[in-house]
């Protein structure tokens, strides 16, 4: 898909907007086409949301945000709308529990499939028609980036669902849907001196409000792994008794382990003595070419401590990739936690309105993942991008890059 461009003309501006707006709608319609109705419906833990209500999920913020600011007054095509669609904007209004999603069997997909077009007709023509104002393109802009999480949500979400079923039923085939792209080179340490950095989003093109403001900060000197942590190093840490001596895990994560009775990272499947890896093309053997996938942060902090190395900071991670083409797959392969609790920047302010609710509220108790995977969608990856989650989250494709203090 091709970027937005950044016109001086506004009649241009807004035709750009119009061909991206139209490609990343049509995407999340692409990647649902291959679910049946029922596929779509299934939520199938708290964290998963149905397809369905992805796409209507997504319908109802261009609707709420875009159409109903283009036309003060105007009504919502259903008003019960912004009730069960409204993912946790409480400016707006109470809404249906996250947790219940998967109950919402109605509106059906016929009509959800409407409501998208209905809206899609009103943006595009407002697009169209003469010029609409900078606060309306912006917030058109974060909407295609809000959907385009929404699209790779929708690829972590159906893979669980996909996953609780007895045949390992197929989403999609071929190698690009096998998980993350192989590499299989020998790791080696990449050093830097550290000093006084700079880190966070710079430059006229879109980033969320969480990515800046760009400071500075002092690193010192450190190292990290040109590759990422593959599947074979990771049954080595399972071989070795990881998931059986607390010594490597904080308290926290210890007693996720107890209690979930985890012993290999999520799709990991044993049988007949081998390991298999469940993906979105179905089940395939464990491949020590691959970076391991779907472990939560966890896991990733104390592979590291049984490795006798840690977990980058996020600045470390933006410093490193910022200035070394030798870390490998730093993007498009699996997200890479980070050391760093997810916290706001020095000067950091949350917008005002509903829209400011959308990343510094969740501020606490969450970390920091850098990068990109394999399902983010093209032009979503960038050096500056903050992706966070609870510690024990690992139903997304999380996987981590070794580093070290200087010797």
């Amino acid at each position: 898909m091709e970027p937005i461009e950044i016109c001086s003309d506004a009649s241009a501006r807004q035709q750009s907007l119009l061909r991206r707006y139209q490609q990343v709608r049509a995407h999340t319609e692409w990647l649902s086409s291959t679910l049946s109705a029922e596929d779509q419906q299934i939520q199938s833990m708290a964290d998963v949301s149905p397809t369905k209500w992805h796409r209507a999920h997504t319908t109802w913020f261009f609707e709420r945000f875009v159409l109903q600011d283009l036309r003060p007054g105007s009504s919502a095509i259903d008003p019960a709308y912004d009730y069960l669609y409204n993912s946790y904007y409480d400016a707006v209004g109470p809404r249906h529990p996250r947790d219940q999603r998967g109950l919402l069997s109605r509106p059906g997909m016929a009509e959800v499939l409407s409501w998208r077009e209905r809206v899609d007709a009103s943006i595009s023509e407002a697009l169209s028609e003469g010029e609409i104002s900078a606060r309306a393109l912006a917030r058109i802009e974060l909407g295609l980036h809000h959907e385009q999480q929404h699209q790779e949500l929708l690829l972590s979400d159906i893979l669980h669902v996909l996953s609780c079923h007895p045949h390992a039923p197929v989403y999609r085939a071929g190698e690009e849907w096998a998980g993350p792209p192989r590499s299989g080179r020998p790791s080696q340490w990449q050093s830097f001196d550290g000093g006084l950095v700079e880190i966070g989003h710079a430059g006229p093109n879109f980033a969320f409000d969480n990515e800046g403001p760009r400071h500075k900060l002092w690193l010192e000197p450190f190292a990290m792994a040109s590759e990422l942590v593959n599947e074979a190093d990771w049954l080595a840490f399972i071989d070795a008794g990881g998931y059986e001596q607390p010594r490597y895990w904080c308290a926290d994560g210890w007693a996720q382990v107890c209690q979930a009775g985890w012993r290999a990272p999520l799709y990991w499947r044993q049988r007949d003595q081998q390991w298999w890896v469940y993906s979105h093309a179905g089940e395939r053997l464990l491949d020590s070419t691959r970076p391991v996938s779907h472990v939560s942060w966890y896991e990733a902090d104390a592979y590291a401590r049984w490795a006798g190395e840690r977990l980058p900071t996020e600045a470390e991670w933006e410093h490193a990739v910022g200035a070394s083409v030798q870390l490998q797959q730093a993007f498009g392969a699996v997200w890479q936690w980070t050391a760093s609790a997810y916290a706001p920047y020095p000067g950091y302010r949350t917008d005002t309105g509903a829209l400011g609710e959308y990343n510094g509220k969740f501020m606490c108790n969450q970390f920091v993942l850098r990068g990109s995977a394999v399902q983010t969608p093209e032009g979503h990856a960038r050096l500056s991008y903050r992706n966070f989650y609870y510690p024990q989250q690992r139903w997304q494709f999380g996987g981590l890059r070794l580093a070290r203090n200087a010797a």
